[in-house]
């Protein structure tokens, strides 16, 4: 016999995975976009680490802290892992006290962004125009001259210096 306390549980329960569909990622949003760069995932698994992979085609995050890019303070630029396309200027990073590595701007013509509303609020997720893969988020509470924060998973970028023998 079910008691009020099982109905109850299961209508919650119920109403919470209706929840999380509702408030689910971008993926269909995803789905439907063309990039310059398509690869199938067994493409993207041979040329990305388990991590990366994660991060760039499922919108996975890294933990906090453990990008060796925070520590990258040479001059250069800082490309997609997936493609190679450059996305920010060492110039416009900064210290966001995230975790992550931030920069106030991307370079022209390098970024998408789409509505993401995962864990039932609203972001603003970042990926590369050229093969789609998500890089992060950006919020409004960066410094001047853009108020933003482009807050990167280390792991979707690759640092290239301006010049190569500064290392």
């Amino acid at each position: 016999m079910i008691d009020r306390r099982m109905m109850f549980t299961t209508a919650a329960g119920l109403f919470g995975f209706a929840a999380l569909r509702w408030f689910g990622g971008s993926e269909p949003a995803r789905a439907a976009e063309k990039f310059e760069i398509e690869k199938t995932e067994a493409e993207w698994r041979a040329q990305l680490t388990p991590e990366q992979f994660d991060i760039l085609r499922k919108e996975g995050t890294e933990r906090p802290w453990t990008s060796p890019l925070l520590k990258e303070h040479r001059k250069g630029t800082f490309a997609c892992a997936g493609c190679d396309l450059p996305l920010f200027s060492s110039d416009t990073k900064f210290d966001s006290g995230t975790g992550w590595p931030s920069f106030f701007k991307p370079l022209d013509n390098a970024v998408g962004t789409r509505q993401d509303k995962t864990y039932g609020m609203v972001r603003t997720e970042v990926h590369c125009r050229r093969c789609g893969g998500h890089l992060g988020h950006v919020f409004d509470d960066g410094p001047k001259p853009t108020g933003l924060r482009y807050c990167m998973d280390g792991l979707s970028l690759v640092f290239h210096p301006a010049n190569p023998s500064s290392t």
